[in-house]
């Protein structure tokens, strides 16, 4: 699958697994769905930082990043802080960015 299908795909996913419809969406303030990409990109922009200097594995960095620690940003409960590894977080950092952009667009379509 292309990324571009797996943004999707976890898009999908987070409707019907989580339950976060487009109404559910539009209960959040600005940019709270784009703060929770945010905070799954922290990490991931680190983990690649230290993959550019040659300093870790791949392997290394999936697991460092599983275990990484919630960023400040992160709008949720800590509860909802589920790191997996560097590609899943980065494409469901994706699909959230897709469902805020998504989100202003009905807010707009609404006047």
């Amino acid at each position: 699958m292309s990324a571009i299908e797996d943004i999707a795909a976890e898009r999908q996913r987070q409707i019907e697994s989580e339950g976060w419809s487009s109404s559910h969406d539009d209960e959040h303030a600005f940019g709270v769905l784009l703060k929770a990409a945010i905070g799954y990109c922290i990490p991931a922009a680190a983990a690649l930082d230290l993959l550019a200097a040659g300093k870790v594995t791949q392997a290394a960095v999936n697991l460092a990043h599983k275990g990484s620690s919630v960023p400040r940003i992160w709008p949720f409960s800590i509860s909802w802080w589920k790191p997996k590894d560097l590609r899943k977080d980065l494409i469901r950092a994706a699909a959230l960015i897709a469902a805020e952009i998504d989100r202003l667009d009905r807010m707009k379509a609404r006047g």
